[in-house]
């Protein structure tokens, strides 16, 4: 056996119950949240779920307007785009969901990638990376995808706490002021469903001449007029250099973008490696994605349900004294803050009410500030709402006795001293 064998069997090992399983989901077309999962019953190979933990936050991954629109790319260009961009990967799917994007967001330009990871990484790379002495200003909890691009540009980095705005003008205020700025942070934050302070930021910037990259991946499509994400809600459009984006959240396929000014994004287009040396979406991907957005900017359906039932559900587990991190989203994480207690109450409620919730553990949150990411979506009922609260209560009750006390007596949602999700701290950022 090889050494590399030797070192990853023994690493994995150590893991023990802390490696990471999946679970095999086959959604129905037409009837999400319900889906078909294997293996969970005993003497069942498929059994029948409710999903509570999708990304597929406004269910467009099965909206009619969306899979015709897919079909008929399919059957007009194929599966595939057949290369990259700059090699025969350029379809006019591609062109007119990016002039479609650029027009959500009021930007001259925008640019496709493969997903949101290589969005962040390869954008970032480029921005922060190619001019002389720039430094880089981002929140503590910005995801995995911004940590690897800045750390791939080799810029100069200060991390600043979460949200603080006052520490980010601290750090600012102590840097060089003729040196290239760019602020980099989240609209809202994936796994604390919390808000950035995202006027005050702007406001900093506008002071300090910097430039500033905004991720709204857990916001476009879900917030703001026309889906065009939290900056825009709150007027703020104008004021964020670059908008970063996703096209598998909020839009229900697959995909990231950047969006900004010409010269910006040209340049990402020019020299971002993961750009180019990467084949391009299928055609009928970037057509479902284009039929999403379209749709999603002329109605408010989709998010005044998602909205409705995220309210429901903050009231109910109030209502219940179940603690969760904030009421700021859509995103509404149940604080449990151990990993074998968490474990167990996802198992509970998949296999004895069939609901499946994530178990999120280190990395994805620090060790001790474990959650159940829970997310509800538009085409969830009220009464699935009522009857998957009263199923996490049952389980919290059950697990009780194992949750740390601070937890147990937690009766309003609060984000005051929430935990600090996310890994980009200043120890490996």
């Amino acid at each position: 056996m090889s050494q590399h064998v030797d070192f990853f069997s023994r690493e994995l090992a150590e893991l023990g119950n802390g490696r990471r399983d999946f679970m095999e989901v086959g959604r129905h077309a037409g009837r999400f949240p319900k889906a078909l999962a294997r293996g969970i019953r005993p003497g069942s190979t498929v059994s029948e779920i409710s999903v509570w933990c999708s990304n597929d936050y406004l269910g467009m991954g099965e909206h009619p307007v969306v899979l015709e629109a897919m079909k008929r790319a399919l059957d007009e260009y194929g599966a595939g785009s057949g290369g990259s961009r700059n090699i025969s990967g350029t379809n006019h799917c591609h062109v007119l969901l990016e002039k479609e994007l650029a027009a959500l967001h009021g930007k001259d330009s925008a640019l496709l990638f493969s997903s949101g990871y290589a969005a962040n990484d390869g954008a970032l790379t480029v921005l922060a990376g190619r001019m002389d002495d720039c430094i880089v200003f981002s929140d503590e909890l910005n995801h995995a995808s911004i940590i690897d691009g800045l750390r791939h540009s080799g810029a100069e980095k200060r991390i600043f706490r979460h949200n603080d705005t006052a520490h980010l003008e601290e750090l600012i205020a102590a840097s060089d002021p003729d040196r290239p700025k760019l602020i980099v942070l989240e609209s809202v934050y994936s796994m604390s469903g919390d808000i950035a302070p995202l006027a005050e930021i702007a406001e900093i910037a506008r002071r300090q001449r910097a430039t500033t990259f905004l991720d709204e991946v857990h916001a476009v499509g879900l917030y703001g007029p026309q889906g065009a994400g939290i900056a825009a809600r709150e007027g703020l459009r104008d004021d964020f250099t670059v908008i970063m984006g996703t096209l598998g959240k909020g839009f229900g396929t697959a995909g990231g973008y950047v969006a900004g000014p010409a010269p910006l994004i040209d340049a990402v287009r020019n020299f971002s490696r993961p750009f180019i040396f990467t084949t391009s979406l299928p055609p009928a991907v970037a057509a479902g994605a284009l039929a999403a957005v379209r749709y999603l900017r002329g109605s408010d359906r989709e998010r005044e349900r998602l909205h409705e039932n995220a309210r429901d559900l903050q009231r109910l587990l109030g209502k219940h004294g179940i603690p969760y991190v904030s009421d700021d989203s859509h995103i509404v994480s149940v604080l449990i803050g151990d990993d074998t207690t968490c474990k167990e109450a996802a198992a509970r409620l998949l296999h004895q009410h069939g609901v499946y919730a994530q178990a999120i553990n280190a990395p994805s949150v620090r060790t001790g500030e474990e959650i159940l990411r829970i997310a509800p979506s538009a085409v969830h009922t009220p009464d699935d709402v009522e009857v998957f609260a009263a199923a996490l209560n049952e389980v919290w009750s059950e697990i009780g006795s194992t949750t740390p006390p601070v937890l147990r007596t937690a009766a309003a949602p609060s984000n005051a001293g929430a935990p600090r999700y996310g890994a980009n701290r200043a120890d490996d950022a």
